[in-house]
């Protein structure tokens, strides 16, 4: 399996693509550009078999509604988070200037606990990963060795708290217990910004020294 990223929408939010050897597609945190992006998986002659998100932020749904309408997927999301596809109040899409509303219809599928999230020939462990919000989660992919972990751990930093339900120890607890303790070459892939590891963070992360 290979994965490719692909900075989408208002913010530039890293969209992930998982892909198998069936040309079939595991998208991650479509947030926006979905034009862009349908035409990206069909030059690549790719189908998606599902959406994952890592939370429920306007910036990593935009483009939801457009994927799943193109080619049927279920989209995975966290309970935690079931209202807030539909409420731009609660996926910050309300909140800031120059933002249109963003609303997105309900998820297929809720995950409702750590689990092994299997589709078709894809696999991945699922973390929970609050902090950042509430039903934020992180998906391990064992095979490529990397960790998507949207908006809670970034290279040099980690994501804010200043959100609706966000909580800054919750977010410390989860990076401690969840992220840091995979091997340290895993490959970070992160919903902002550049990729890095674990091994980098847990030497160079400001906000984790100390921890």
């Amino acid at each position: 399996m290979k994965w490719t990223q692909i900075p989408l929408g208002p913010l530039q939010t890293n969209a992930y693509i998982i892909t198998n050897n069936a040309n079939e597609a595991i998208i991650i945190d479509p947030g926006g550009n979905g034009d862009k992006l349908i035409t990206w998986l069909k030059s690549h002659s790719l189908t998606p078999v599902g959406i994952l998100l890592t939370h429920a932020h306007f910036d990593h749904i935009g483009a939801v509604d457009e994927v799943r309408n193109e080619y049927g997927c279920d989209v995975y999301l966290h309970k935690k988070e079931k209202s807030w596809l539909s409420d731009p109040s609660k996926n910050g899409s309300g909140r800031f200037a120059g933002i249109s509303a963003i609303t997105v219809r309900d998820a297929d599928v809720y995950i409702t606990e750590e689990t092994t999230l299997s589709i078709g020939s894809f696999s991945f462990e699922v973390f929970e990963t609050p902090g950042h919000s509430p039903g934020s989660v992180s998906f391990f992919d064992k095979t490529n060795n990397v960790v998507f972990s949207g908006d809670a751990l970034f290279a040099s930093s980690i994501g804010r708290t200043d959100l609706l339900g966000g909580n800054h120890e919750q977010l410390l607890t989860s990076i401690h217990n969840k992220l840091l303790t995979l091997p340290e070459e895993t490959i970070v892939a992160c919903g902002h910004g550049q990729v890095t590891t674990i091994g980098q963070e847990m030497d160079s992360n400001p906000f984790l020294s100390g921890f």
